[in-house]
């Protein structure tokens, strides 16, 4: 079974994917598995080097993710429900993710764990998103 199966518009990742990322500081991917790349449409070298946004899709409000980075950049962990992009298409795939403030040679990184979320976590952060600027 893949990473995910086709709903519409909407890539529902099976219960298995398990998607990872790390970026830099500014965000930059330095890192992708195979469920991210799978689940977002890319190879891994259209990711690694690009703005981890690439993925951002327009429904998402900006206040999601300020919170998120005030929340890493302070040295602790964030977890919410996100929207994500799928590459050149009008689907998209909602993830529940934790990301983890990492030092590694000094640097401050970050690394996205992402999964599966239920049907009423999403219909919760849709809800809540519309609120939201």
């Amino acid at each position: 079974m893949g990473v995910y199966t086709l709903k519409g518009n909407e890539r529902v990742l099976s219960e298995q994917a398990f998607l990872v990322s790390e970026t830099d500081e500014q965000g930059i991917i330095l890192f992708a598995n195979n469920d991210f790349c799978d689940a977002a449409g890319y190879s891994i070298g259209e990711l690694v080097g690009r703005p981890h946004n690439i993925v951002r899709h327009p429904d998402m409000p900006k206040a999601a993710f300020k919170d998120l980075w005030e929340t890493v950049k302070h040295g602790e962990t964030w977890s919410g429900f996100v929207k994500n992009a799928v590459k050149n298409s009008s689907e998209y795939y909602w993830v529940y993710a934790t990301v983890y403030p990492v030092l590694r040679n000094g640097k401050r990184c970050y690394i996205s764990c992402r999964k599966k979320p239920t049907e009423d976590e999403i219909a919760s952060s849709m809800a809540l998103y519309k609120t939201l600027n």
